[in-house]
């Protein structure tokens, strides 16, 4: 009778264990599921109507997320990343503009119920956004990758055909890549040392050196793009683009002007003075540089001291040479109308494929006696590197 009882006893414990596996089994799909129901949208609110609100994501299409009055809304600061520093806020302070992490439960056609926002107000990161555009232009420097030490962690850069930086990075130092084919800072992504190739436009920001010669680098965006210089031989306005024979690459080149490219055209002065400076004929201010007081290059408005850059009188450490960057931004902008076939231009582009049409990013108008001063182009490209990288990145900041 024992050892009856005892066999039933087993075959009663082996089932129960049978039964637990299979029930924990099957539990877990259920479980899984409902993991998967829980959603994350990061984006900028596009509209608000009622309780509903359209995100436009960073990717992908338009997401309708489903408003409560239960659901937590906190505001957070830009680059803040604890949510203990976050502050609660209503939801009638959410705006058009804002950026906002949405999480909630997934609904139908990918729409979302919401159960918190995270929300950062457009008006603190257009704040933080120019804080950091003016620290760029007070502690950055870019140009042309003219060298790289792998061992030391430095890249050389030729600001001007005659003035290089050494670029010191460190275990801190953040980099940034632009995207294939884009020149827009939120399409940079997240790169590291080894991508930087010589050739590419490198903008740095950091503490400089005494001499302005060195920069140690808290923050790297860098990107390969495209160098054009030529005389424009036909336009096509009704496709928005415009040929180029292109000296650097001793061929035509067909360019497309899209609303973002960003294009202004030099005065004759300022162009002869820029000549001047790749011949290194001109006195004074490096670079024919308007000093304090004088006429801007294509307006009137007098120049801001220490706006230019270059030399002592410009403020930039240790004397070093003009900011194109700060320069040419000055410059009126021009429609692709204002262009003429014959005229000289200088273009930063896209990559683009073999024989496929390039973007420009930025096009210099005004530039014969440039380029007569640099017959190949290549002087000329060094010398306007940290403007093409500077307004459409760098000294934008995030």
């Amino acid at each position: 009778m024992n050892c009856a009882w005892k066999r039933k006893l087993a075959m009663w414990l082996a089932l129960a264990v049978s039964i637990g596996f299979v029930a924990k089994t099957q539990a877990q799909p259920q479980q899984d599921s409902t993991a998967a129901t829980v959603a994350r949208k990061l984006g900028t609110v596009k509209s608000i109507a009622g309780k509903t609100l359209i995100l436009k994501p960073d990717s992908g299409p338009d997401v309708s997320v489903t408003l409560s009055e239960e659901m937590r809304i906190v505001r957070l600061a830009p680059g803040q990343t604890d949510l203990k520093a976050a502050t609660p806020m209503t939801l009638g302070e959410v705006q058009v503009g804002d950026r906002i992490l949405v999480r909630g439960k997934s609904g139908e056609n990918d729409s979302i119920v919401a159960s918190s926002l995270v929300v950062m107000k457009q008006a603190d990161v257009a704040q933080k956004q120019q804080h950091e555009r003016e620290d760029w232009q007070k502690r950055g420097a870019g140009g042309i990758v003219s060298a790289i030490d792998p061992t030391s962690g430095t890249v050389t850069i030729a600001v001007t055909p005659t003035y290089s930086v050494a670029v010191k990075t460190s275990k801190d130092t953040g980099f940034l890549r632009y995207a294939p084919n884009s020149v827009s800072f939120a399409d940079a992504q997240k790169g590291t040392f080894d991508q930087i190739k010589t050739g590419d436009q490198l903008r740095a920001r950091g503490n400089r050196s005494g001499d302005g010669k060195e920069i140690a680098a808290e923050e790297i965006i860098s990107g390969t793009f495209r160098n054009i210089a030529g005389a424009i031989s036909s336009i096509d306005a009704s496709n928005g683009t415009i040929t180029v024979k292109d000296i650097l690459a001793k061929k035509s080149v067909v360019v497309k002007i899209t609303a973002d490219s960003q294009m202004r055209k030099l005065a004759a002065p300022m162009a002869q003075r820029l000549a001047l400076f790749l011949k290194g004929g001109e006195q004074g201010r490096p670079g024919g540089a308007p000093g304090p007081g004088q006429p801007t290059a294509g307006g009137n408005a007098p120049a801001a001291s220490g706006a230019a850059g270059g030399g002592p009188q410009s403020g930039r450490p240790g004397g070093g040479p003009p900011d194109f960057q700060q320069i040419l931004s000055r410059i009126p902008s021009i429609k692709l109308a204002e262009l003429q076939k014959d005229d000289a231009v200088m273009i930063v582009a896209t990559q683009g494929s073999a024989g496929s049409e390039v973007t420009a990013i930025t096009l210099l108008g005004g530039v014969e006696p440039i380029l007569t001063a640099s017959p190949n182009g290549s002087s000329a490209a060094a010398l306007f590197s940290g403007w093409n990288l500077g307004n459409s990145g760098g000294d934008a900041g995030p």
